[in-house]
């Protein structure tokens, strides 16, 4: 390598930091909005994020940033297609080829559109009042057309948005992932549901202290090993992880005194996000290097520690006996096994974020269609609240009382994540099947919960996954832990091997 070429990509890194740089502080900005900011700040915080996006667009598609990717991809920097460098300028090259596709019009109104969204439906949910959020839902799904026409796609408009979230991955596929996942979720729900064994819920509707919720699952959260130096959490409307910086990832989560689960696995779903923000390499912050695969990636990281780890019984082995300190009026009279037996009741419900593990993937098959309806089918917005209501009776035979139980539940239509809503799903599949390889790799996995011993996994997360920051894509990297491609069995496999004692199947 060339003292020049070294020179060029010394430039070239440092302005893809700097616009990670301007990046992070609208990041900052949006935790606040979520979190902080009074409701008459809504307007000017508007503004505010519409002039840093339009800069980080500035910086993506400046000729000069162009110009250097253009020529160190034709340097030895680029001759190794596994080397650090040809990552940074492959994974740079495509995301500037994106952004250049995008009118910098475009961008700010989206920018704009997301937070007074936002600050919409916040407020529509809690008046219960879908017609106050319409106007701007209209507004995002027109802007989203445009952005998935500008960008153009391989087959349908969806896959431009997909895209965004699960770089290089398909509407169809999707598709026809979350179609098998289906056919093989329906009959165990329905043998579930028809089990006369049924634990008593009424555990977790006791009165659980704030507080000491509070207390609890910032233990939780720091006995899997997310570092509070580095992170914090607060209270949010709708969970959330915001990572602001090398060390600085904010995790959020919600409260109700009479409802256990809700807290609790937020906090440590959020704290899978966070593990895996803090797990990245700090030294590329800001390069492909230093930023995660995609968000079902990601979102495998949540559920690994939600569901894989929180719900297991050897988990809560451990932890059982300090809730039981923690809530003394609550679980004086209860064992570790009827706990263990309400923290994984299934029953189908309304509320995605509270699911259960075998329901918790239906709710996203819903989400999943509306977005195709709304994007490339002509369902109105103002016809989505029934449309939501007929999708939830035909596939989990409940019907939401009220519209902030149904179609307003969810913050991300709010803020133009059209597209997102697969990774969760994808995510669940991710993390099922690297779990298989975590259990061959560290051995007897449930003795170490048992014994609160999370180090040597999350240090097998941190080499297999965290570091390897965007050196592979998604599909690449189940292949390269798993030695398999991605498929539903293993989750399946997981949920049968749960469920089949509990409930007698």
């Amino acid at each position: 390598m060339s003292d020049e070429h070294q020179k060029l990509y010394g430039q070239l890194c440092d302005h893809a930091r700097r616009t990670a740089l301007v990046a992070s502080i609208a990041e900052i900005l949006g935790w606040d909005e979520r979190t902080q900011l009074p409701p008459a700040g809504g307007d000017y915080r508007a503004e505010q994020s519409t002039y840093l996006a339009g800069e980080v667009h500035r910086r993506w598609t400046d000729p000069r940033f162009g110009e250097l990717i253009e020529k160190l991809l034709q340097t030895p920097l680029a001759a190794d297609p596994g080397s650090g460098s040809a990552v940074v300028l492959r994974r740079l090259k495509r995301q500037r080829d994106k952004r250049m596709k995008l009118p910098q019009t475009l961008v700010e109104e989206l920018a704009r559109t997301a937070v007074l969204g936002q600050q919409a439906w916040e407020e529509a949910r809690k008046r219960n009042d879908f017609p106050r959020f319409q106007p701007l839902l209209e507004k995002m799904i027109e802007l989203k057309r445009q952005q998935a026409a500008a960008l153009g796609y391989p087959e349908r408009p969806y896959d431009a948005l997909l895209d965004d979230f699960e770089p290089e991955e398909r509407t169809a596929n999707v598709a026809r992932v979350l179609s098998g996942l289906r056919e093989a979720l329906v009959p165990l729900v329905a043998a579930i549901q028809a089990s006369p064994r049924r634990p008593n819920s009424e555990i977790l509707k006791r009165a659980y202290p704030q507080a000491a919720q509070a207390a609890f699952g910032r233990a939780a959260a720091e006995a899997i090993g997310f570092d509070f130096r580095r992170g914090r959490l607060d209270v949010t409307a709708h969970p959330f992880t915001a990572g602001l910086g090398p060390h600085d990832c904010r995790i959020t989560t919600r409260y109700d005194e009479h409802a256990f689960n809700q807290a609790f696995f937020g906090t440590m779903h959020e704290s899978g996000h966070g593990l895996y923000e803090q797990g990245l390499p700090t030294e590329d912050y800001g390069l492909p290097l230093g930023e995660s695969i995609s968000l079902g990636i990601h979102e495998s990281q949540s559920r690994w520690w939600e569901n894989f780890v929180g719900r297991s019984r050897a988990f809560w082995q451990h932890f059982f006996p300090l809730a039981q300190r923690q809530f003394p009026e609550a679980l004086q009279d209860v064992s570790a096994d009827d706990f263990y037996f309400a923290v994984n009741d299934v029953r189908p419900s309304l509320i995605r974020i509270e699911a259960d593990e075998a329901t918790y993937n239906l709710h996203i098959l819903i989400r999943f269609e509306l977005e195709l309806a709304l994007l490339e089918d002509g369902l109105k917005v103002a016809d989505l609240p029934g449309a939501w209501n007929e999708k939830y009776r035909q596939t989990l035979d409940v019907t939401p009382p009220r519209d902030a139980d149904g179609v307003l539940q969810d913050v991300h239509w709010s803020a133009g994540l059209v597209g997102y809503f697969p990774t969760y799903s994808l995510g669940n599949l991710y993390a099922a099947q690297f779990f298989v390889q975590a259990r061959t790799d560290l051995g007897d996995l449930d003795a170490q919960f048992a014994r609160g011993e999370f180090r040597p996994l999350l240090e097998w997360l941190r080499e297999k996954i965290h570091r390897c920051g965007q050196r592979r894509t998604a599909s690449e990297l189940i292949q390269d832990v798993t030695g398999k491609p991605l498929s539903h069995e293993p989750l399946m496999e997981h949920l049968r091997t749960k469920f089949t004692p509990l409930y007698g199947l």
